[in-house]
């Protein structure tokens, strides 16, 4: 729950960030002065950027979270087996014998997004952030039906 609150409060943040910015690009713009305006649009473009890039990521938490929530309700969430160090950080050694169970698994099933999800935990547990977010994207693309693609973990 802590995690939702506070990206909800960094959204909250970046578009009035967007906002602000983007009206700065408008006033620039509307100077009309050869050197004002391409720094307007400049100034108003990335603001445009920035909304398009949060809205994507919204619609990956969101689905992913859907799938979480799909496999739950199967029984099929990963169970967390990891040792942790006093300090509560996942032990490395743990989670590359975790990531390598579910790389195999995955590797047998490449179709299931079940797999792919569990692989996606794995690669997060392990702090392989990039990886993690194209397991988990594999995953709703082939929950979705929206893969047209042969994938590797």
């Amino acid at each position: 729950m802590r995690d939702k609150i506070t990206y909800f409060v960094l959204a909250a943040v970046l578009v009035a960030y967007f906002v602000l910015a983007g009206s700065r690009g408008v006033l620039l713009i509307e100077q009309g002065t050869p050197v004002t305006v391409p720094f307007g649009v400049a100034v108003f473009v990335l603001p445009l950027i920035g909304v398009w890039f949060l809205w994507q990521t919204t619609r990956f938490a969101r689905a992913a979270e859907r799938l979480a929530r799909e496999l739950e309700a199967e029984g099929g969430l990963p169970v967390d087996e990891l040792r942790r160090t006093p300090s509560g950080r996942i032990d490395r050694d743990s989670a590359d014998e975790v990531f390598a169970r579910r790389k195999a698994e995955t590797e047998r099933t490449p179709d299931d997004w079940r797999c792919w999800f569990r692989l996606a935990v794995a690669y997060r547990d392990a702090r392989d952030t990039a990886r993690a977010r194209k397991a988990m994207q594999r995953a709703i693309s082939l929950h979705d039906g929206t893969d047209g693609h042969g994938g590797k973990p």
